[in-house]
């Protein structure tokens, strides 16, 4: 029997199958959106004509690979394809040829267009549409790996050994060609029913062992449950919430892969650009295990924290709880330039070794640079002066759009969670409390946390709930100073926003709405 977080309820107030919103009154708020975020509708003039020179003028590399079978794995609708794949055995290894859009050969260093991309930092993604980082020649076309048709690409060719492990990689210049553009929904079909071709049979070979040599470094993924927004057939649209298919994380893991392999070039060649994070302070990790224990699945100090959260169940509420909790612990990451001294503490926590992005040049201004910078090393090349020049402003460049990605994300989710609850102000739902106001029944640290202090409520998620920002009480105060509160996330439509009364973190609850506004983007819900 499924988890009421992904089974839609069937009965009372939630009726129905799935909640949608209509297109058309979403419409002007989308607009409103975008222009309170300054997303840029239209590329400027003079970037579409440096990107329409650089399309005519372009020319494939010398270097052919169009005889390697790659297939891209992304969602269905996804045009801006930054990735192939193919894997094959090698002995009693594998090979495993990671094919990344070859950008760079369509902006011209220090032109209008490398000038915009700058600019944009990112594909941004509102609910109606996206905002992409280069011009949809580039994005959707020219620049992205499209199936039949023949690209430029930098390709990593990586041997493994029979564990999984990097035995050689070697990085290409070269021309490619997808025999195929494929889904995730459709490959996990084909894999679980056996039925996959040999590449993807040994995709799932060869994520689970780079997932088991994750483990073994210490590295952790946080694999929480997302909340999508899906168009519908009819022009509106609706939220979905489902758990990370396995091939997705399979998937991920030949990424990892590859951005490790960049960052320790780079390492080597004394320059470059690392994405670092720290590792938790030992504070965090003490809040973190005293919620553990309150949940009721307490974590082992022998047990590295990546692979207890690896035996975590997001289909059960206390466990999904406690990977809320844990966001807590991936915190601080950044990106972090060098040129002529490695960093100090060159690693990414969460993954555990250096770590660097480099496979989504369409989508992300870093990963050009990447590219480039790596080519020249491995091919014993100079860096280019217009990459070494660039790398001390890219951090900011980076975390200005970050930042900007993230709001509209948030905003996007928040002002459809508020158009599908609009007309249901009243009425009641259940509820899972993903963070709640007060510690879980049942905690051995009791009334004093164990330490002679008072017990910590369990850390609220106040940046990715709905409710949380600008509601004030009738008194002049902000709700969460004059009462308790936690968040819950409801079964059918699957929101996640604020809720006022006291709770604890992994019940199930029953919660009215008692408000839900699409102009403020805001819904609020209260204890039944």
């Amino acid at each position: 029997m499924g988890h009421p977080l992904f089974s839609p309820k069937s009965a009372g107030p939630q009726a129905g199958p799935r909640a949608e919103a209509s297109g058309a009154a979403l419409a002007g708020a989308f607009a409103a959106l975008r222009d309170e975020f300054e997303l840029a509708s239209e590329y400027p003039a003079a970037a579409l004509a440096d990107a329409a020179a650089a399309i005519a003028a372009h020319t494939l590399p010398d270097e052919d690979a169009t005889d390697v079978e790659f297939v891209t794995i992304d969602p269905p609708a996804s045009t801006d394809l930054d990735q192939a794949l193919h894997i094959e055995r090698d002995g009693d290894g594998y090979r495993v040829r990671y094919a990344i859009a070859d950008v760079p050969a369509f902006v011209r260093p220090q032109g209008e267009l490398d000038a915009e991309t700058r600019r944009r930092g990112q594909t941004i993604y509102a609910a109606d549409a996206k905002v992409p980082l280069h011009p949809r020649d580039i994005t959707d076309d020219a620049g992205s790996l499209l199936a039949d048709a023949v690209r430029g690409a930098f390709v990593w060719d990586f041997r493994l050994d029979a564990e999984g492990e990097v035995a050689a990689v070697e990085l290409v210049h070269a021309r490619v060609r997808s025999r195929a553009k494929l889904n995730y929904a459709a490959v996990q079909e084909q894999i679980d029913a056996g039925t996959a071709a040999e590449p993807l049979m040994l995709l799932r070979e060869v994520g689970l062992k780079r997932v088991e040599l994750e483990r073994r470094r210490g590295g952790a993924s946080l694999n929480l449950p997302e909340q999508e927004i899906v168009p519908t057939d009819d022009g509106g649209y609706r939220i979905e919430i489902a758990p990370q298919r396995p091939v997705e994380d399979w998937n991920a893991q030949i990424s990892l892969m590859t951005g490790m392999a960049a960052a320790k070039l780079m390492v080597n060649a004394r320059i470059g650009i690392l994405r670092t994070m720290p590792a938790p302070d030992e504070r965090s990790l003490r809040h973190f295990r005293r919620q553990t224990q309150a949940l009721g699945k307490p974590w082992d100090v022998t047990v590295p924290y990546g692979e207890y959260l690896r035996s975590l169940d997001p289909t059960q509420p206390r466990q999904l709880s406690i990977l809320h909790a844990a966001a807590a612990l991936f915190r601080g990451a950044t990106y972090t330039p060098f040129d002529g001294t490695v960093p100090p503490d060159p690693v990414q926590a969460a993954i555990a070794a250096p770590y660097t992005h480099t496979t989504a040049p369409l989508r992300r201004l870093v990963d050009r640079f990447v590219l480039v910078l790596c080519e020249a090393v491995a091919t014993d090349a100079e860096v280019p002066a217009w990459v070494r020049m660039a790398l001390p402003e890219l951090p900011a460049l980076m975390a200005s759009s970050d930042q900007l990605a993230a709001k509209v994300e948030r905003a996007s989710i928040d002002l459809v969670e508020a158009a599908l609850l609009v007309n249901a102000v009243g009425q009641e739902f259940d509820a899972v409390v993903v963070s709640g106001s007060k510690p879980a029944s049942g905690s051995d640290a009791g009334p004093g946390g164990g330490n002679g202090r008072p017990a910590q409520p369990l850390d609220r998620i106040a940046s990715s709930q709905n409710g949380t920002q600008g509601a004030v009480s009738a008194g002049g105060q902000h709700p969460q100073q004059s009462m308790p509160f936690g968040t819950v996330q409801l079964s059918e439509p699957p929101v996640t926003a604020r809720c006022e009364g006291e709770m604890e973190s992994g019940t199930m609850i029953r919660v009215r709405l008692v408000e839900a506004d699409i102009q403020k983007r805001r819904i609020r819900f209260e204890r039944a």
